[in-house]
């Protein structure tokens, strides 16, 4: 008897559920997107670097690309095949200590990054631009430089990760 209760209470809370999720207007979202007609694909050169920080511009690269790549609303592809191109160029970067211990040894550190992203057709002409895109990401410090240099590439690439998810919103609702 049990059994048989249980089963219908089951049976009950997933038909309650399917309608509820088909009865009140809900749908899946994530492929609609405010994109010109025509653009269909993108090529993601290596970002430009204007800063002292050697190197800053790939992870930020990767970041977009990764972005895009699993998003899958447009092709990544190479500078010849696309409709597009996104370039950014990484012009600020900065860390400074942000924390420190009873000694007065610093604990952590900020970085500040800031990049002008534009995307522009075959010919070009620039589709859409943000500039002075920011981001800021904490790391811990460490009385070995080691660590403390693999810490501060760790919160570079989080904040590229940031910057690239938020860039891709925009792309593609706030084109």
């Amino acid at each position: 008897m049990t059994s048989n209760l249980i089963k219908n209470l089951l049976w009950f809370l997933s038909l309650s559920c399917f309608l509820v999720i088909t009865g009140c207007g809900y749908q899946m979202t994530g492929k609609e997107t405010h994109v010109p007609p025509g653009l269909t694909s993108v090529a993601i050169p290596t970002f430009k670097n204007q800063t002292f920080e050697p190197g800053v511009e790939i992870p930020f690269t990767q970041a977009f690309l990764n972005e895009f790549i699993q998003d899958r609303r447009v092709n990544v592809v190479g500078r010849a095949e696309a409709s597009s191109v996104l370039e950014g160029v990484v012009k600020y970067f900065r860390i400074y200590s942000v924390s420190f211990d009873q000694s007065g040894f610093v604990v952590e550190y900020q970085t500040d990054v800031i990049l002008d992203i534009a995307l522009k057709d075959r010919a070009g002409k620039v589709l859409w631009r943000e500039k002075d895109v920011s981001e800021s990401a904490w790391f811990r410090a460490s009385s070995s430089g080691l660590i403390s240099e693999a810490n501060k590439q760790a919160a570079i690439q989080v904040a590229a990760r940031l910057v690239a998810g938020r860039m891709r919103n925009r792309f593609f609702y706030n084109f």
